[in-house]
């Protein structure tokens, strides 16, 4: 991977968009194990019914994995210092996650250049399912 240079990337520049295929039940099956996390309002349809949702839905953390991945594409994971999500959406059953990252600052900080980019996981109809910030060291 060649990450960019700090002098190459401007505010305003965009991520190339990570497209995700539409979540369904084998996804969050295969979730549940690769996280640990079997919550049963991810895989069991009666008990995400009990709790009155109409089926079950993505872990929240599903869509903060993709966007790592949305970062790790564009830099080396050591090159990332921060990033901060916040979940603002349930992603249901059909939904197809696309992330995507803005860069909106670039500063310097302990010595590095760094820039600060909002990120989103949003669905194909645009509605956000996290947001959030990162902030990667670019040289």
């Amino acid at each position: 991977m060649q990450a960019p240079h700090f002098n190459e990337v401007k505010v305003g520049d965009t991520l190339p968009a990570l497209a995700l295929p539409a979540i369904n039940r084998t996804t969050l099956a295969l979730y549940c194990g690769a996280s640990g996390d079997h919550n049963p309002i991810h895989i069991d349809i009666d008990f995400a019914r009990k709790a009155r949702m109409p089926d079950v839905f993505a872990h929240g953390m599903l869509s903060a994995a993709y966007v790592g991945r949305l970062l790790t594409s564009w830099v080396p994971q050591q090159q990332i210092r921060n990033v901060s999500i916040r979940f603002t959406g349930i992603t249901h059953l059909g939904n197809q996650p696309t992330c995507t990252g803005e860069v909106v600052e670039k500063f310097e900080a302990d010595g590095e250049q760094r820039v600060k980019l909002r990120l989103r996981c949003s669905n194909q109809y645009g509605e956000d399912k996290l947001v959030g910030e990162a902030v990667v060291a670019l040289k």
